[in-house]
């Protein structure tokens, strides 16, 4: 929700950033005056803050200042909120975070009962926003973290668990009293003569009045307030049909003459059973959230409390709170990585699942970077901390994936507008069925019976986590599975996707040259050239270069070598003249290809670069050099297609390179020649000729596709540019992200649909059940008892489908990490004539 309306007359002090002389303050202050509803402003460049007097929303002062260029400054608050028991309790606290002055926009999260609130700076802090929500009834304080949520939910599932057992105990001698004296009517019989009616009814009262003092008190102290403001909720329709209940029953006992003699019945019962119920409900739906957020504890649990850090040669162990930026720390074998570092000394490998995804160790040597969290395997580890506290890339990730499961997304708009008016509607439902039963029906009782089932069986709780949970349950596993979704709407977007566009090098490739094919000319051994070759290349950056002495790492150093631009260049090795570059080279220098034509052809046809190598004069070999595709590459766009999406390349590099590429991978679609600002036009292009594309790269030319494609996939091994452009992150730098990503989207939407089918259905059907509207035709009447257990039971089936989400992945064997091998790390030799 944003507060862009028009706020009351009211001051507001905030900062405006990108001030630096009094020209930017004036301009400021005139872009700040010139907004609607602003009587008065002024801008201080010495505090860089901005004063304003009207009743301009934040929102419009926010979009003047930057049409002007100088945005205004914006806070992130998160709140932790007690007593939201259902979709308009959220709704509620939303509304009246979204008008408080200086507020940008408010969202509030029913499952983890938590707010994210964007103001201006200054205009207002955490503490002023928690007191506001907590004076609109549902005690709020600022929230730091993730373990601080979880430490409140232990605590809320503690406290629901004690209130639970003792409902349950002071409620079960009235339960088994009441209906095994209707199941079993000489259990009613025995009841009435040993204890007399007058009797047993007293103690249903004390019993069931403790009841609803103890453990039901939660629902009168938020429910009964809200209902004075004029603002009822959930507790107030649990409030009202308990209380209904417990005095139409207290006034039969006490004063029976109130009543007609057919209408002197008592339903303690109900009272107590219901109370019981919905504690049972929330309880459940506690233990719900909590798995829920399983993902995020999980992260933060790889998080380790201490470590061995050395400073001035002295090694002690350290709390992770305490270590800085350049401190020197030792990772045992066995132990976890404490911060992020580089290697100082040492040798191990290091287990990066938890980032990757990826169950195979990778090797940590001098210089290699290390992520606090991951596990070190046998060696021992010396390291310099680089990345800190929330700078670590697991404080980063848990932070994507906290802001991913505060999104609201655009399907929740419906359920947002129904339980605005929900609680009020279903109040004044009850109102008319009391009041029609009482016309037509048969008595008070059966009026009052139908009045406090609609009261209770109404459950706007499953409406408001219909699509929260769900968002966080899937949001989590995608992490869980080296896929973070930086914009929880990205879920939404991704499950609309008609076509995936790839950006090629770095993407579907590796990124680096690599040697591919290798051919020996007759008489010539295809291993020693090679090792003649890399040894001419020796000391040379360029990526052929560097793809030549990968493959033969133990070439010797040349004797001299003399570049020629354009060409390549000749050395000599071992005494041996030695020609290693183009085709152009070879025809310059008189030496006939001849011998190798076949193998160049094949080099054309394969879009590969040849590098051809004559020796003492005469043509010895060619080398087919090209970036060679990422092993998951086929897989995941064989997948991508058989899920119904349509996938298109587009490339900076030449046609018959990116057209080979596409065709190995089955791609029909192919933009090549691109230039970096092109690839935005033909990512447009694909856009009018398919409608919805999602596009994935890594480099810093991507980032404008990026951000213009309806979902910007970055693969996590790429530039910070391209990752901040981006909506999903694959940490793991695999293009089978991609799938996973639509995988997990399209079932998280799936999930959430049954979600809010189930959540409106059950009112649609239930409410005019509970109201008798079938009583006339079939009989048929809901008892309060009965609205309460179908009332838990709606929002614990919510919760529990959108646990099923938990095994996400499952079905994803063949493209999470697909069973495709390796190319080998250099070619085996062709023979002439094959």
């Amino acid at each position: 929700m944003t507060g862009q309306e028009a706020q009351p007359m009211t001051d507001l002090r905030f900062e405006v950033t990108k001030l630096n002389c009094g020209g930017c303050a004036g301009r400021a202050e005139r872009a700040l005056a010139g907004a609607d509803g602003v009587d008065s402003a002024s801008v201080n460049l010495a505090n860089k803050t901005a004063q304003v007097s009207g009743s301009a929303g934040a929102a419009t002062l926010q979009a003047a200042l930057k049409a002007a260029g100088y945005p205004a400054a914006e806070s992130h608050t998160r709140l932790a909120i007690e007593g939201m028991s259902c979709a308009s309790c959220a709704a509620r606290v939303e509304k009246a975070l979204a008008g408080q002055p200086g507020v940008l926009r408010a969202s509030v999260n029913l499952a983890s009962e938590t707010a994210e609130v964007v103001s201006l700076t200054g205009s207002t802090d955490a503490s002023a926003l928690a007191q506001l929500v907590t004076h609109a009834g549902y005690p709020a304080k600022p929230l730091q973290d993730a373990e601080a949520t979880e430490d409140r939910q232990q605590v809320e599932q503690a406290r629901l668990k004690r209130d639970l057992t003792v409902a349950a105990a002071l409620t079960l001698p009235v339960f088994i009293g009441e209906m095994g004296g209707h199941l079993f009517p000489p259990f009613h019989h025995w009841l009435t003569m040993t204890l007399g009616q007058s009797t047993w009814w007293t103690i249903q009262f004390l019993l069931t009045t403790a009841v609803l003092i103890g453990p039901g008190r939660r629902f009168y102290r938020i429910g009964l307030p809200l209902l004075v403001k004029g603002a009822p909720d959930m507790n107030t329709l649990v409030a009202l049909g308990t209380l209904a209940a417990w005095v139409y029953s207290t006034v039969a006992l006490m004063a029976p003459g109130l009543l007609p003699d057919t209408a002197r019945a008592v339903y303690f019962e109900a009272a107590a059973v219901i109370v019981t119920l919905i504690l049972l409900g929330r309880f459940l739906e506690a233990r719900a959230k909590g798995r829920a957020g399983a993902a995020i504890r999980h992260l933060v649990g790889l998080r380790p409390a201490m470590a061995m850090v050395d400073r001035d040669g002295t090694v002690t162990e350290t709390a992770i709170e305490d270590i800085e930026k350049g401190d020197l720390l030792l990772a045992r074998p066995g132990e976890r990585i404490a911060v992020d570092g580089i290697v100082l000394t040492g040798r191990s490998f290091v287990d990066e699942a938890m980032l990757t995804g990826e169950p195979a160790p990778v090797e940590k040597a001098e210089g290699a970077g290390v992520t606090g969290g991951t596990v070190n395997g046998n060696g021992t580890l010396r390291y310099r901390a680089e990345a800190v506290g929330k700078d670590t890339v697991l404080s980063r990730i848990v932070a994507l994936v906290e802001e991913a499961q505060g999104a609201k997304l655009p399907i929740q708009a419906l359920a947002d507008k129904v339980v605005l008016w929900f609680v009020p509607a279903v109040l004044a439902l009850a109102a008319l069925t009391t009041l029609v039963w009482l016309i037509f029906g048969p008595g008070l009782t059966f009026a009052l019976v139908a009045g406090v089932s609609v009261l209770i069986i109404a459950c706007p709780c499953a409406m408001g986590l219909a699509t929260p949970v769900s968002i966080m349950v899937g949001t989590g596993r995608a992490a869980e599975l080296g896929v973070l979704f930086r914009k929880g709407d990205a879920l939404q977007r991704l499950d609309t996707v008609k076509l995936v566009a790839f950006d090629k090098t770095g993407t579907l490739t590796e990124g680096r040259p690599e040697l591919s094919h290798a051919m020996a000319a007759p008489g010539f051994d295809v291993d020693e050239v090679l090792r003649l070759a890399a040894s001419a290349e020796q000391g040379s950056e360029h990526p052929i270069a560097q793809a030549l002495m990968r493959a033969a790492p133990d070439a010797p150093q040349p004797e001299e070598v003399t570049a020629l631009p354009g060409l390549g260049l000749e050395a000599t090795v071992e005494s041996r003249a030695i020609l290693v570059g183009a085709p152009r080279l070879m025809t310059a220098r008189g030496i006939d290809t001849a011998p190798v034509a076949d193998a160049l052809d094949r080099t054309a046809q394969a879009a590969e670069t040849p590098v051809l190598v004559a020796v003492d004069g005469q043509i010895a070999a060619v080398f087919g050099v090209a970036d060679r595709l990422k092993p998951d590459a086929r897989a995941a766009v064989a997948a991508l297609k058989a899920e119904g999406l349509e996938v298109a390349l587009i490339s900076g590099d030449a046609r018959p390179v990116a057209e080979a590429i596409a065709r190995d991978l089955g791609i029909a679609h192919v933009t090549a020649e691109v230039l970096p600002e092109g690839k935005l036009d033909a990512l447009r292009d694909l856009q009018q000729s398919f409608g919805a594309v999602a596009f994935v790269g890594d480099g810093i030319n991507d980032a404008p596709a990026l951000a213009a494609a309806e979902v910007g996939l970055a693969i996590g091994t790429g530039t910070d540019v391209a990752i901040e452009s981006a909506d999903v992150v694959m940490a793991s730098g695999r293009v089978s992200g991609v799938v996973t990503a639509h995988h997990v989207s399209r079932h998280v939407m799936r999930n959430i649909r049954q979600n809010l089918f189930w959540a409106f259905g059950y009112n649609v059907v239930l409410i005019p059940v509970a109201a008798g509207v079938f009583y006339p035709l079939t009989g048929l009447m809901l008892s309060p008892m009965l609205a309460a257990g179908a009332m838990a039971l709606s929002s614990v089936f919510v919760l529990t489908n959108a646990l099923r989400l938990r095994g996400l992945g499952a079905g994803l064997s063949g493209t999470d990490r697909p069973d495709v091998p390796r190319q080998p790390d250099r070619p085996a030799a062709l023979n002439a004539g094959e």
